[in-house]
């Protein structure tokens, strides 16, 4: 039995002929508005978290400088003992050469001074009265340095509280009377100072830093 064979129909689907006229018979199809995308909606917004609380940090030594917190400043480390010795025995030895430099110019009618603490104590004292013009040269005003005077003063005052308990009695009298006296002169000079306010001129000029 002989199979039947299946028709193919082409169909012209062109809507156009071959000299561009229109077919009568062609579809016109019409062309459909394309679909929006799809609006995507937005999530639900997350209800706002909070924060919690910072802690101010400790201020830093330089802002605290600046805010005017007192910071103790930091000590470096100490030399060592053997660095101390040789510093020591270095310096004496720089000493002892001056020394006989000195001597050897003949520009000494002594040795030199051993320093000692009443030369110390005799140091600060002088410098006291020449900062309160108690000491000048001659033919020269006076010149008053009040400021300078009480911290000389007062570091005199130092040395007595860091060393009682470890003077002689020689010692410790001197530096007694020197404070004593370097104190009533100072007293005296500043009620002069106040006194001399409505009297301009009444006191020798005054050296301010």
């Amino acid at each position: 039995m002989a199979e039947k064979k299946q028709e193919f129909v082409v169909s012209d689907r062109r809507r156009f002929g071959n000299e561009g006229e229109l077919r009568p018979d062609a579809q016109v199809a019409e062309e459909e508005p394309a679909a929006p995308p799809p609006v995507k909606q937005a999530a639900p917004a997350a209800p706002p978290q909070e924060r919690p609380a910072v802690m101010p940090s400790a201020p830093k030594p330089a802002e605290a400088a600046a805010q005017g917190t007192p910071q103790e400043e930091e000590m470096p480390e100490p030399p060592t003992v053997e660095e101390q010795h040789e510093q020591h025995e270095a310096y004496k030895a720089s000493g002892k050469k001056i020394d006989e430099m000195i001597a050897a110019a003949g520009k000494s009618g002594q040795g030199p001074l051993e320093m000692t603490f009443e030369r110390v104590v005799e140091s600060f004292y002088m410098s006291a009265l020449i900062q309160m013009g108690a000491i000048r040269q001659e033919n020269e005003p006076p010149r008053v340095d009040i400021i300078g005077a009480r911290q000389t003063i007062d570091s005199l005052a130092i040395l007595q509280e860091k060393t009682r308990g470890n003077l002689n009695d020689r010692e410790k009298t001197m530096l007694q009377n020197v404070l004593f006296e370097l104190r009533m002169a100072w007293i005296e000079i500043t009620n002069a100072v106040a006194s001399s306010a409505t009297r301009p001129g009444a006191m020798p000029p005054i050296n301010k830093k």
